[in-house]
């Protein structure tokens, strides 16, 4: 039992972007004022995976100075920070960002963490503990075995502040060796935690995207403030080069700073880090409207219920709320009643969907989407589950209508098998029990990825489709879409990540 778990292998990249560190390790010639730090997190997922849900709060990021040992730290008000690695295989969450002196050089940096979760599907031959039964959704609140600090003291570091191009730190957390026999999760395990330099790579995203509620608007200086899920306020710097997606006409006519309205909650991506928590924008993208209640989270199952026409009922792992409210527990999962004339929609950010992909009805609606959800007033009501401590359980419960389901980007790991040039689109294989496992589909399963002129690709040489190769390992995000009469499931690829090493 135990063994199938160990070989459950989730590693997750922690990427700290240190704005205003050079290229090389020590610059002699210190530069003078403030430079700005900033925090991101991504995912490097693994192949063949049980794990549904992995969150993990960061409680502490501290760097320590060479030659005072005084310590500063990387978190406001060191306020923590709960992440879901498991939505991070080809993406990066931006965290946070501090102001450091320029000139300082710091020899370490140190990580705290608390209160994880774990969210599985069995797939072993035998049941987890008395209550996790093979084929069943459980949840585990692990303990820590040891400290829950991991130092970084080797290489990249030292470096020292400087006010020149930025300076990528990745952090890499392996749960195939940070989990335990006894189920306990161990920081300190050999090779379970590593770091590396990030490649510097300005035509990608690097610093991530944040989500948060809008506080004010300065349209005149063409800036607005957001507040987190946990709490940190930032300012959002809007350019010329701009683009605000997914903003409805009632909102705004033109798309621009006007879009944006207080009590909104966007999402931003983060172009550049300045100092003072100011943000440059390269995308602003709308969520919701303000006091409204959304769920964003996986579609695990479509339940054989019998329903009226046009009424579908789905069971959906819930993954985040956009706004600040915390009436859903996250982990946990969700039957789901869609409606009868619920607006169906994609929520593709800008970005250009193939011609012959739709999602418009429950007939478009299949398993392993990631789905936005409105939950109608009056209809959450929260079920049992949940909170089980250091033993296994089923994870907590809620129930919901909904009258408006937009279609997000999902993310998909494994091999690509085939290329079609001509079409600029491949196979992407994995075997299931997989990162999202379907109960309902077959044991193994491929993707039809389709990209775009649009399609942006990481890792890969050159970095386009025609860097692709069969059996190299990869993470796709984009849109997932039914498959038709005949045929795999299809992808419209908004970004292809490489893992060179074959390390998921």
């Amino acid at each position: 039992m135990r063994r199938n778990l160990l070989l459950l292998s989730v590693p997750v990249a922690l990427c700290l972007l240190l704005t205003g560190c050079g290229n090389t390790l020590i610059h002699s010639v210190p530069a003078q004022g403030d430079v700005p730090v900033s925090l991101s997190m991504t995912d490097d997922p693994p192949q063949g995976v049980d794990v549904l849900f992995f969150q993990v709060s960061l409680t502490a990021a501290t760097l320590t100075s060479s030659s005072s040992s005084t310590s500063v730290s990387l978190l406001s008000g060191n306020t923590p920070i709960q992440i879901d690695v498991t939505e991070l295989q080809a993406l990066s969450a931006f965290l946070s960002t501090a102001d450091l002196t320029a000139g300082t050089t710091y020899s370490s940096l140190s990580l705290t963490f608390a209160n994880p979760e774990l969210v599985i599907y069995n797939s072993a031959d035998t049941s987890l503990g008395s209550s996790c039964t093979v084929g069943s959704i459980c949840e585990l609140a692990p303990s820590f075995d040891g400290s829950t600090t991991v130092n970084f003291t080797a290489s990249p570091f030292p470096v020292t502040m400087t006010e020149s191009s930025p300076l990528g730190f990745l952090v890499d957390f392996h749960l195939n060796k940070v989990i335990q026999p006894d189920l306990s999760v161990n920081l300190g395990a050999a090779n379970g935690i590593t770091i590396g330099e990030l490649p510097s790579m300005p035509q990608h995203p690097q610093f991530g995207s944040v989500t948060g509620e809008v506080e004010s608007v300065d349209a005149s200086n063409n800036d607005f403030t957001i507040l987190t899920a946990w709490g940190r306020t930032f300012t959002i710097d809007t350019t010329s080069s701009t683009t605000f997606d997914n903003f409805p006409t009632s909102a705004c006519s033109t798309a621009g700073i006007g879009c944006v309205a207080n009590g909104q909650v966007v999402q931003v991506q983060v172009a550049d880090v300045a100092k003072h928590a100011i943000l440059t924008a390269s995308q602003v993208s709308y969520v919701q409207a303000g006091g409204t209640q959304t769920v964003e989270g996986t579609i695990l199952d479509i339940l054989p219920l019998p329903t009226p026409a046009g009424v579908e009922v789905v069971q959906m792992l819930m993954h985040r709320t956009p706004g600040t409210s915390g009436d859903v527990p996250l982990g946990g999962l969700a039957t789901v009643t869609f409606v009868n004339g619920a607006a169906y929609s994609i929520d593709n950010n800008g970005f250009t969907i193939p011609a012959g992909l739709t999602f418009t009805s429950t007939s478009d609606v299949y398993p392993g989407q990631t789905v936005s959800v409105a939950i109608d007033q009056g209809t959450l009501k929260k079920g049992g589950g949940g909170n089980w401590g250091s033993g296994w359980g089923p994870p907590s419960t809620v129930s919901f209508s909904s009258n408006s389901i937009a279609l997000e980007p999902t993310q998909v790991s494994g091999m690509i098998t085939a290329l079609d040039s001509t079409n600029q689109s491949f196979t992407l294989s994995f075997n299931l029990p997989g990162f999202i496992p379907f109960p309902n589909l077959p044991k193994s399963l491929s993707f039809d990825v389709m990209t775009t002129s649009q399609t942006t690709y990481q890792g890969f040489t050159p970095e386009s489709f025609d860097g692709l190769s069969t059996q190299q390992f990869a993470s796709v995000n984009g849109w997932l879409f039914a498959p038709a009469t005949t045929g795999p499931p299809q992808i419209a690829a908004q970004s292809v990540v490489s893992h060179q090493n074959g390390w998921f």
